[in-house]
């Protein structure tokens, strides 16, 4: 912090300068007669040297004069300690926007305003967090009176941050449709290259966010599907997830390649791939931690390293942040009746630090009546599936198969028998080692550790997750990336097919009415999956004969003996009708703990994208001043009382 003192004293001599005189019409842009010398200079304040242009002038739209008048004031102090004040919520995007108004665009002598709606975007988005901390919105960030319209003239000082700003080499304009351009894409070029394929194939695909990264970037989307943007009865919805680890590039660039071949495939004709999407809703998530692949870049390409880039901007293991409920799930497996699906997120996991990534992640996987899923990793050859966590804590290595552990196998299955190098039976290459596995093995068996997605996945939604090994490279040489995409390629497809596998119907009344959240069983195998929104459902099972339950609150219990032949490669139709039945009303409260929401849920409250503060429910002591007020102690007579909501 900045010595009382010489904050004091600045402060003082502020106060000492006489006004400028101003015509009418320049008070709020702090240009006044002084400024009418003024020229472009470059930029020199520590918190904005990440901004999009490089010159400012002074004064700037609070009349401050110069860099250091700038520096002691409480505005700029502020802007400097929001990301701690609001644990990392909505910046760097705020920052950014304060840096506009303290440190504007400056361009042959004559400053541009940031745009209005760039403001009252991040202002709806954000407010909820200054509540949450009871800080009043800055007057600074006054979206009328320091910002202007587009038709003025404005720019935007956030665009960096959804990967607008692109430098990109020049490509000729004849390239064929099917052109892909095997190289490692920085975040803008993703985004760039994702929006245009988009555009490209806009009848089947469209682009989304599921929330922001740390440091602000936009988790970006791509999906297919022949409603883009909607959910469809009876169609399963499919994610891939790359790039968990920052150092782990391969996923990342092959979603990318992937999401430019399925646009192409489908407009040229491919019966493959019209078949895949017009019967399939397909997400791709090429990186989930761009902030920690920006680290690992800076390495460069060639570069293998374990911990460079691995984790994210918060120093957070993506693969151990989410909850852990594999061990509740062993805790119940002995307990008859007792399910082990859908388990509710113990309230002790909100106690720790929870990355915006992993909660973007967890509030998509909700949102979405996901069926199945894989995490595209980097270090190895090999595809794993649940557990991810031993049976027995302290066995680093020890088989702990879930109850689906003949469907997983056979998912796992599906992507290695696919890929050229997997299903190669030389020991000698790498990934030699699983050679006498068939190229799988249960994640535990190979390592134990707790907090990962896959095992999230099975236990809290209807979802089943794989994770696929892409190579021993973590960050391969760009030469290298073509003949890497050509050997998953196949393999990616033939996955995503195995969607269509087991049993999927719909759940109705006898009016024909959905009933969401039925319960699915299947005899022998203690995991149920739930109906959507819709009353649809999808259940993954491996070719045999099964005891099929549908069953929900108020309704009789239905079952049905089915049939999936080996052969049989598509979801099998079954659909359950279910009559209300008459109960004592005692029953109908009568709830398994396990199917009771929590009271307090953060993730049901947590905002992706403007990534809110949250705080519980309940009235907050009335304090004299906030906590947060110690950071500005040193500012003497020029405390922010602007920030104090009852001021």
């Amino acid at each position: 912090m900045v010595p009382s003192l010489l904050l004091l004293l600045t402060g003082l001599f502020r106060a000492a300068e006489p006004a400028p005189r101003c015509e009418p019409g320049q008070e709020t842009l702090g240009q006044c007669q002084t400024a009418q010398k003024a020229k472009c200079v470059d930029i020199s304040l520590s918190s904005c040297t990440d901004v999009t242009y490089t010159q400012t002038m002074y004064p700037n739209f609070l009349d401050q004069k110069s860099r250091e008048v700038i520096e002691y004031s409480s505005e700029y102090i502020l802007i400097s300690v929001l990301h701690n004040l609001l644990q990392g919520e909505c910046n760097p995007d705020l920052r950014l926007l304060g840096c506009s108004v303290l440190a504007p665009q400056c361009e042959k002598d004559k400053v541009i305003k940031p745009c209005r709606h760039v403001c009252e975007n991040l202002k709806k988005n954000c407010l909820s967090a200054f509540d949450a901390i009871d800080m009043a919105w800055p007057y600074f960030l006054d979206c009328d009176r320091f910002f202007a319209g587009e038709e003025e003239g404005c720019f935007d000082p956030l665009a960096k941050l959804r990967g607008e700003v692109i430098v990109e080499d020049d490509l000729p304009s004849d390239l064929p449709a099917t052109f892909i351009q095997f190289k490692h894409h920085s975040y803008s070029q993703m985004v760039s290259t994702l929006k245009k394929t988009a555009s490209r194939c806009s009848h089947i695909a469209t682009t989304y966010s599921i929330g922001r990264s740390f440091e602000g970037k936009d988790l970006f989307v791509i999906e297919f599907s022949t409603k883009p943007g909607h959910h469809e009865l009876l169609k399963p919805e499919f994610k891939y997830i790359g790039n968990m680890h920052g150092n782990e590039v391969v996923g990342k660039e092959l979603l990318i390649y992937l999401a430019q071949y399925l646009c192409s495939e489908y407009l040229l004709g491919n019966p493959r791939i019209q078949t895949l999407i017009n019967n399939t809703r397909i997400h791709l998530l090429p990186s989930l931690n761009p902030d920690g692949y920006e680290l690992a870049a800076e390495e460069g390409a060639g570069y293998n390293g374990w911990v460079i880039g691995r984790q994210t901007a918060q120093n957070l293991d993506l693969n151990r942040n989410f909850p852990d409920l594999t061990s509740e799930a062993y805790r119940r497996a002995g307990i008859r009746g007792a399910r082990l699906d859908h388990i509710p997120i113990p309230q002790s996991y909100w106690w720790g630090k929870v990355a915006p990534e992993t909660k973007a992640v967890m509030k998509w996987m909700r949102s979405i009546p996901f069926v199945l899923s894989a995490s595209l990793h980097g270090g190895e050859l090999v595809v794993t599936y649940p557990y991810d966590y031993s049976r027995h804590p302290m066995e680093e290595k020890e088989f702990s198969p879930t109850p689906d552990e003949k469907m997983f196998k056979m998912l796992a299955k599906a992507y290695a028998d696919a890929h050229p190098v997997i299903s190669d039976r030389s020991e000698h290459r790498c990934g030699g080692n699983f050679v006498k596995r068939g190229g799988i093995i249960n994640g535990a068996e190979w390592y134990s550790f707790t907090g990962g997605m896959a095992d999230f996945n099975y236990l809290h939604t209807n979802c089943f997750e794989i994770t696929v090994e892409v190579g021993c490279e973590k960050f391969p040489l760009e030469e290298e990336l073509f003949t890497i995409w050509h050997e998953n390629r196949d393999a990616l497809l033939n996955y995503m097919e195995m969607v269509h596998r087991g049993i999927k119907g719909i759940v109705s009344d006898k009016f024909g009415n959905p009933i969401k959240n039925a319960r699915i069983s299947v005899r022998g195998i203690q995991h149920d999956i739930t109906t959507a929104a819709d009353g649809d459902y999808w259940r993954l099972l491996p070719p045999g004969t099964y005891v099929i339950t549908a069953q929900a609150m108020g309704y009789t219990k239905v079952m049905k003996r089915v049939t999936l032949p080996i052969k049989m490669k598509r979801a099998g139709r079954v659909d359950f009708v279910l009559r209300p039945v008459e109960v004592w009303p005692n029953k109908l409260l009568r709830r398994p703990m396990e199917d009771m929401n929590d009271q307090y849920d953060p993730l049901e409250l947590f905002d992706p994208h403007a990534q809110h503060a949250q705080a519980r429910g309940g009235s907050q002591q009335v304090r004299e001043k906030p906590w947060w007020w110690s950071y500005f102690s040193s500012l003497g007579l020029h405390k922010p009382l602007w920030l104090l909501k009852q001021h």
